[in-house]
């Protein structure tokens, strides 16, 4: 039996790369021999056992590669294609799907999530979730593919108007994609405020307004509460007191985006009061819905640029470390790479 090399989740807190057979082709499938894989938030709450994932499981939702075989029914593909893939498969028959809610499908399921993923050498994947890269695009930017589609999810259900003034928690390799399409967006105002001073330098050349070092933000925002706050505050970060704090920060009418992932359990406290006074919109934003088309279209044409996010690639090894904790502050997106 042919055999791959894998990093595999085998327990909360335990990964190791092992030998596991390569996927074959199914009926309407590819099996794509990887290039790049990325390494997410998400990926890391499924490691540390707070998120949906069974195990073992082998993680590794944004990825690109080469296709490797062709199932009996798949003919879009030929073995030798350069492609990448949206992780998300629905059902398309249930209330959700058929209401434009797919990614609340009945039948979800995820590759890297619930089924086997791209941190391995090959990973299986359904033709219809699988798109040709351009050939102008790199194997790092086809794994960027997927992670950019969550934000043109997010900004869809945002919907910026001209002239919005808005705040952004977190700089890191998500909050950068934020700051290119809010600025792209029309906002008049951008404030970015993140712990690591050479992420906010990075966010200020493409598109902030301001940055703020976030043991200072409160200082330096004070006078923007109240009628005087933001239009629109988006948390990237994850972390409940980062939320928690942010909501003061949100003006008349303002609109709300929690779209960094916390753990399941996480609560923070809301004046409700607020949220009636002030007329707040609270805006959940999950994985992508349909929006992986827009976001190749986003990269293809150069309107979002991610090249410059990826500041370390990994082998299999090395990408258990880091799991493990083998992380730095200057961290952007880290891709696991197999060319």
């Amino acid at each position: 039996m042919n055999m791959m090399s894998a990093l595999v989740v085998e327990s909360p807190g335990n990964a190791v790369v092992l030998q596991v057979p390569i996927p074959r082709a199914k009926k309407g499938e590819i099996v794509v021999r990887v290039k790049r894989a990325g390494i997410c938030g998400t990926d890391l709450h499924i490691y540390k056992g707070e998120y949906l994932s069974p195990y073992p499981i082998i993680p590794g939702h944004e990825f690109s590669g080469v296709v490797h075989e062709v199932g009996n029914g798949a003919e879009r593909f030929q073995v030798g294609d350069r492609v990448s893939a949206e992780p998300n498969l629905s059902c398309g028959r249930c209330r959700f799907c058929l209401s434009g809610r797919a990614n609340h499908c009945d039948n979800w399921a995820a590759i890297g999530v619930t089924l086997p993923g791209a941190m391995a050498e090959y990973v299986a994947v359904p033709e219809e979730l699988a798109t040709k890269l351009p050939d102008s695009l790199s194997f790092a930017q086809g794994a960027f593919i997927e992670p950019v589609a969550c934000v043109v999810h997010a900004l869809n259900r945002l919907s910026p108007r001209t002239g919005d003034r808005a705040l952004l928690f977190g700089a890191g390799a998500m909050g950068q994609q934020w700051v290119q399409a809010l600025a792209r967006s029309g906002v008049s105002e951008l404030v970015v405020v993140d712990l690591a001073e050479e992420k906010l330098e990075l966010a200020m050349r493409w598109g902030a307004t301001q940055v703020l070092q976030a043991g200072s933000a409160a200082t330096q925002l004070q006078g923007r509460t109240g009628k005087d706050g933001f239009d629109i505050v988006i948390d990237t970060t994850g972390v409940p007191r980062v939320i928690a704090n942010s909501f003061q920060y949100i003006g008349p009418c303002g609109r709300y985006v929690q779209f960094g992932v916390t753990k399941e359990d996480d609560s923070v406290q809301l004046r409700t009061f607020d949220l009636y006074q002030l007329e707040w919109t609270f805006i959940g934003s999950m994985a992508l819905n349909h929006t992986f088309a827009p976001a190749l279209a986003w990269l293809e044409s150069g309107r979002v640029s991610t090249e410059h996010l990826v500041t370390r690639e990994l082998t299999l090894e090395s990408a258990v470390k880091y799991l493990q904790g083998d992380r730095s502050p200057k961290d952007m997106k880290v891709q696991i790479s197999f060319e």
